[in-house]
């Protein structure tokens, strides 16, 4: 949980926000207040006018936790002195970028203020006495820039700890009318930081309006996007950020759903097919693409495509020694060459993104790695297209013969009818002649294409070629 100092001016702000809330309360007509849910039941607290230029945005806030480390140098400034001007700068570029590109304007934020340009603010934010944002970071960002110079917030109480705010912040986010969500990975923090507090899977999965299910589907896509992370670094001090896998949401939902699938039969092959995918998802191919990743996608496809990438880790890549398990006088066998090698091919595409991706590497082995991801890029295409044109391939083979049992099925059926009909007597004759004159049309058709295109004829080709003969 992050928690930090009060800011400069937090004592000053402190008294002049006691003095505005005892003016609202003892003037004339009924004082603003505004509701906010805490600890499970309603809290209603005071409404006043605060100048924008003593607020400070929260640099706990959820809403930008994924980007904080968008500018590594900045990030470290925002974590020492969180207050400073330099890092509020940081906070307010932050507020108003896109979650997935942070440099470039979020197209909601300019929503945002073109709403507050023509209408006044409808909902007060929240800020603590010290004049401390806990909802309304974003709104204050667009009034500034609108040279607006207030800003309407209720005021929490005097003697709320940073987890009391983090709480109020989060069940104010997650209400269902917010009209601008977390983004993706923001969410998956904010979940993450529910269960390290301890609370249960269930409770969380409710409060995120989810169901469970969905609650560690989430949870475990954080864990492989933080175990990227770590394996981006590279030895310059290159490491790709939380923000860098924003808008991968549906390709990361896939591929967890995948790896369980695939993982009931097999580990190895779950954990291959699962570090397939993220090199495909690391080159920014859509989930079209990547759902054409299967079992045999690394050694029919992958391997052939990308040569000199999978010969350049070949060499590197050792087997891990077999694993010990701890408490235990046991060990169990390490992975499988075949998923050594698609891990160190993952680990190369990882270093080059983080490489490509860092301000602070020179410009010439940005652009080397650059390079080396365009390359990586046509040879994961190679290998989709050609794995997604077998695939186009096994599909209509498999429909010639599915609509023949589908056939097959509705004969069968149909001598049930012809039973029942008999028996009742109630069967158009003339109509089931002229059905089986159709049917027998059609074998006809299907006879003459088999008869060019088979060349192994077995006994149903056989029978079928005969029986349109006779």
């Amino acid at each position: 949980m992050l928690a930090f100092d009060l800011p400069p001016k937090g004592l000053e702000n402190a008294e002049f926000v006691a003095q505005r809330l005892s003016e609202s309360t003892e003037g004339e007509g009924v004082s603003e207040t505004v509701t906010v849910e805490w600890n499970g039941r309603p809290l209603h607290v005071g409404v006043i006018d605060m100048p924008l230029r003593d607020v400070y945005y929260n640099p706990a806030t959820h809403r930008i936790r994924a980007q904080r480390d968008h500018n590594p140098e900045l990030a470290r400034g925002l974590k020492s002195d969180p207050w400073s001007v330099e890092s509020q700068e940081y906070l307010d570029r932050l507020l108003k970028g896109r979650p997935a590109s942070p440099d470039e304007t979020d197209p909601d934020f300019e929503a945002l203020m073109e709403s507050l340009r023509s209408v006044e603010q409808q909902e007060p934010g929240l800020m603590t006495h010290e004049g401390i944002l806990v909802n309304g970071n974003t709104r204050a960002a667009a009034l500034r820039q609108l040279g607006r110079t207030s800003i309407r917030v209720g005021v929490l109480p005097r003697s709320f700890t940073w987890d009391d705010i983090n709480a109020v912040e989060l069940t104010l986010q997650l209400r269902p009318d917010k009209r601008r969500d977390y983004s993706y990975i923001n969410r998956l923090i904010a979940m993450e930081e529910q269960e390290l507090m301890g609370r249960a899977d269930t409770d969380i999965a409710r409060d995120f309006h989810i169901q469970l299910r969905t609650f560690r589907q989430e949870r475990w896509i954080l864990g492989v996007i933080r175990d990227m992370i770590q394996r981006s670094t590279t030895p310059e001090g290159a490491q790709l950020s939380l923000a860098d896998f924003e808008g991968h949401q549906e390709n990361l939902k896939e591929l967890q759903r995948n790896y369980e699938k695939v993982r009931a039969s097999s580990q190895e092959q779950a954990e291959r097919v699962k570090e397939n995918r993220i090199a495909a998802i690391l080159l920014d191919f859509a989930k079209t693409k990547t759902r054409f990743i299967g079992e045999d996608f690394q050694g029919n496809y992958l391997e052939e495509s990308l040569p000199s990438l999978f010969e350049a880790t070949g060499s590197s890549a050792t087997s891990p020694a077999a694993i010990a398990i701890p408490g235990l006088a046991v060990t169990v066998a390490p992975p499988a060459d075949p998923v050594v090698r698609a891990r160190a091919v993952t680990d190369q595409i990882l270093r080059a993104r983080a490489t490509w991706s860092s301000r602070s590497m020179p410009d010439t082995v940005r652009e080397a790695a650059r390079h080396e991801i365009i390359d990586a890029r046509k040879g994961m295409r190679r290998a989709l297209d050609a794995a997604e044109r077998d695939d186009r391939l096994r599909k209509v083979r498999q429909t010639t013969a599915e609509r023949l049992d589908d056939a097959r099925a509705a004969i069968d059926q149909s001598v049930s009818d012809l039973v029942q009909a008999l028996g009742s007597n109630s069967l158009d004759e003339a109509s089931f002649d002229s059905a089986l004159l159709r049917v027998r049309g059609s074998l006809a058709k299907l006879a003459r294409q088999a008869s060019r295109g088979v060349t192994t004829r077995g006994e149903g080709v056989s029978w079928l070629i005969k029986a349109s003969e006779d």
